[in-house]
C-alpha cells in the first residue's frame, strides 16, 4: 500500500504564504502565516531568515504554475498571433473564477512599492518572462517593433487583470479583443505563421 507523504513545514509555509498574501495582501503578519502553515514561529525562522524570504519564495514556486496556466504549450496553436491570443483567453478564464485579485506578481509589487525588495525582484523576473514570450512571437510573425509590441501586450494583460482583480471590470472578452487589435494594428494579423509570415511579407 502506498503512503501519501505530507508536505513538511518548508511547503506548508509556502502554500500558505501564497493563498495568505493573494487573499489578505503582502502585509500579513507572521503569526498569522504560522497559523495557516500549522507551523511554528521558531520552525519558520529556521527554515527563513524573514517574512520578505518567505514571500520571495512563494512567488518563485508560483512562476512555474501560473506559466502552465497561462502559456501555450510549444507548437500547439502554432501561428503567433494565436499563441498570443491563447495567454488573453486563458487570462480571461481564469478571471472569471471566484477569489480571483489579479495577477499575484503585480500584486506584490504594487504592494510591495520597493523594486529592491526579494520579492519584488521575483516578481519582476516572472513579468519580464510574459514579455519576452511576446516578444519571441511578435519576432516570429517579422513585426516590424517585436519589443515595443511585446510591452503593449503586456501592458493590456496587466491592465485587463488588475482592473479584473478588484472587480471593477468584467472582461468577457474584452482584454482578447483589445490585444487583437493592437495585434492588427502592428501586421500581426491572422494567416501563416512565422517565418511562412515572414517570407510573404517579403514577397510583396
Amino acid at each position: 500500500m502506498t503512503t501519501t507523504q505530507k508536505p513538511g513545514p518548508r511547503d506548508r509555509l509556502l502554500d500558505a504564504a501564497a493563498g495568505l498574501f493573494y487573499r489578505e495582501g503582502v502585509a500579513t503578519g507572521i503569526d498569522a502565516l504560522c497559523k495557516a502553515a500549522g507551523v511554528s514561529k521558531r520552525s519558520m525562522y529556521q527554515l527563513f531568515a524573514s517574512k520578505d524570504e518567505v514571500l520571495a519564495a512563494a512567488l518563485e514556486r508560483q512562476g512555474p504554475v501560473v506559466d502552465a496556466r497561462l502559456l501555450p504549450p510549444p507548437g500547439d496553436p502554432a501561428a503567433p498571433r494565436d499563441r498570443v491570443l491563447y495567454v488573453f483567453e486563458r487570462m480571461e478564464e481564469v478571471a472569471a473564477s471566484d477569489g480571483y485579485r489579479g495577477c499575484p506578481f503585480l500584486a506584490a509589487q504594487v504592494e510591495l512599492k520597493d523594486p529592491e525588495h526579494p520579492a519584488s525582484v521575483v516578481a519582476r523576473r516572472t513579468k519580464q518572462g510574459l514579455t519576452d514570450f511576446f516578444r519571441a512571437e511578435a519576432a516570429r510573425a517579422a513585426v516590424a517593433d517585436p519589443e515595443l509590441l511585446a510591452r503593449r501586450l503586456t501592458l493590456i494583460f496587466d491592465g485587463a487583470s488588475a482592473r479584473a482583480g478588484i472587480g471593477v471590470e468584467v472582461l468577457d472578452g474584452l482584454a482578447v479583443t483589445t490585444a487583437a487589435a493592437v495585434l492588427d494594428a502592428a501586421g500581426m494579423t491572422a494567416g501563416p505563421s512565422g517565418e511562412a509570415a515572414a517570407q510573404a511579407s517579403g514577397r510583396r
